[in-house]
């Protein structure tokens, strides 16, 4: 039996050992605001970026967005190109691994391209990967899925076929439409593959909960071969759409991390949390759409006259304080080699006369003052600004066409999935995030066999025609130049009225380390730290 002196040493010692050790394996967690439920976490069915901040910390691609906003090496460590741009031959990590320890390999890339194209599957992002060799034949049901162009070579090694060079398809590979699936996990589970307990992944991190509209939960994934540089061990992202509550909880500590808040509150923001408060340009348009299936949107002149009404400087000024830019044109400034984007023909005047043309244009359609009345729904996704902006237009439209005009507006899911399932509307505001850098990804919205994206149903066989054109175009220059001649038509039919150029707009605090500012807007929970 020990003495108490020497069992009360002991006991000291055991409490030393246990404190040091309790330190040394202190849980970090990171806490992240999202501005929305997710719709899915299976990624054919995926459409918008509050998803994909979630779905790229589960799952890595082939390729990745750094922290800096740079294509790099994801589950492939290498990758050759033939000589013409169209054969893509990629090496996988020796160590890539599944969350459940078994080998990612080379098949599981080829599994998952195929069921995105596969019609069964009705993925809503297909067309991402349509470069692909028979890719957009086999989702259309005119070719069977073994025919996509990709091809295990062995376990490591996947080659990818396409149609034609695409300059971006790297880029494209890091949309969540391109992350892979565990065919294992798949064929055991079925649609069950995305719930917590189920999921197999190959990212930094593991679904370990879900409470729908509270929270969803993700821990760090033992098994992902990156795992070492990994230091957040936990990353909770908080689905909160009321901007003034995201804010309200950043501003009390429970969130690390707070996306999208309301603009009008920049400035108070900045006195009190200076640098914290990150507003930085964006690869993204902020836009309303019309739906052309019905009168009187089906009318050019109705459409452009709602656009030549509404007065960008006013929203981008009013109400977002400057941190949006008034904008005639769906693609944004800054894609490389495309110069200055188009603008329809009315953006060179001033409001005053734009009004004014505007007038006689619906008067020349038939509405308006001494013609039919003018009656319209705004549908927007539940925000402060969103509401704002909707207002603002609303008064506009009443007050140079004496339009009646009503809001109706839903959360960021039901808003987007009432829009992608083809339910019919008046006007309805919608914004796009490029998914690469490259013009393609704004104009192919509009495309008439998009059937996910073209809220408008927009239709026009000279733009399909030359969009078709450009994607055989192999010269850079003289695609380039097809792709303006389609955007050009496009603006001046305004089946989509942009209106802002979109910066991102984050909360993030001081006890966050490794964040940076980018125009695709990536911030993976693997390249960040937290201090206490």
């Amino acid at each position: 039996m020990l003495s108490i002196k020497t069992t009360t040493r002991a006991a000291l010692l055991l409490g030393s050992l246990l404190i040091g050790a309790s330190s040394a394996l202190a849980e970090t967690v990171l806490h992240r605001g999202n501005a929305g439920e997710p719709q899915t976490l299976d990624q054919a069915q995926t459409s918008i970026n509050i998803e994909a901040f979630i779905l790229k910390d589960l799952y890595e691609g082939l390729t990745i967005y750094d922290a800096s906003g740079k294509v790099v090496p994801g589950t492939a460590e290498s990758w050759a190109v033939s000589d013409d741009g169209t054969v893509y031959t990629f090496k996988l990590r020796a160590d890539a691994k599944w969350s459940d320890g078994t080998p990612v390999t080379a098949e599981d890339f080829a599994f998952s391209f195929k069921r995105v194209e596969d019609p069964a599957t009705a993925a809503k992002y297909a067309n991402i990967l349509y470069p692909i060799k028979n890719a957009e034949k086999i989702n259309k049901g005119e070719a069977k899925v073994d025919e996509l162009g990709v091809k295990v070579v062995d376990d490591k090694t996947l080659e990818i076929t396409l149609e034609r060079s695409t300059p971006f398809f790297l880029e494209l590979l890091t949309h969540q439409t391109a992350l892979p699936v565990s065919k294992a996990s798949v064929a055991k589970n079925g649609t069950e593959f995305v719930k917590p307990g189920v999921m197999v992944s190959n990212g930094a991190y593991t679904l370990q909960a879900h409470v729908p509209n509270d929270s969803l939960t993700v821990v760090k994934n033992p098994n992902f071969w990156d795992a070492a540089n990994t230091k957040i061990d936990k990353v909770v992202f908080y689905p909160i759409d009321d901007q003034a509550a995201n804010v309200r909880r950043f501003e009390a500590k429970e969130m690390d991390i707070a996306y999208n808040f309301s603009s009008d509150q920049i400035e108070r923001l900045r006195k009190s949390y200076g640098d914290q408060v990150r507003v930085a340009p964006w690869l993204a348009t902020y836009y309303y759409t019309f739906d052309t299936r019905e009168a009187p949107y089906n009318d050019v002149r109705v459409r452009r006259a709602l656009s030549m009404a509404v007065d960008r400087d006013f929203l981008a000024k009013e109400i977002y304080n400057g941190s949006q830019l008034p904008s005639y044109s769906i693609v944004p400034p800054g894609m490389s080699g495309y110069g200055e984007p188009a603008k329809p023909d009315f953006a060179s005047l001033s409001q005053l006369d734009r009004e004014d043309e505007a007038l006689k244009l619906m008067k020349e359609a038939g509405y308006g003052e001494g013609g039919k009345p003018l009656s319209i729904e705004i549908r927007y996704n539940t925000n402060p600004n969103h509401e704002r902006v909707a207002t603002a237009i609303a008064d506009m439209w009443k007050t140079t066409f004496g339009a009646k005009v009503s809001l109706v507006n839903l959360d960021v899911a039901s808003h987007y999935g009432y829009l992608q399932e083809g339910g019919k509307f008046n006007v309805a505001r919608a914004g796009w995030v490029a998914d690469y850098a490259d013009p393609e990804t704004f104009l192919a919205l509009s495309i008439s066999t998009n059937k996910t994206f073209n809220y408008s149903k927009y239709n026009n066989p000279e733009f399909d025609a030359l969009m078709k054109k450009s994607y055989e175009e192999a010269d850079p220059a003289a695609r380039m130049k097809i792709l303006h001649e389609a955007d050009t038509i496009l603006m001046n039919d305004q089946p989509i009225a942009p209106f802002l150029t979109q910066a991102s707009l984050w909360l993030v605090s001081d006890r966050v380390k490794g964040w940076q500012d980018n125009a695709v807007d990536e911030h993976l929970s693997r390249f960040l730290s937290v201090s206490e």
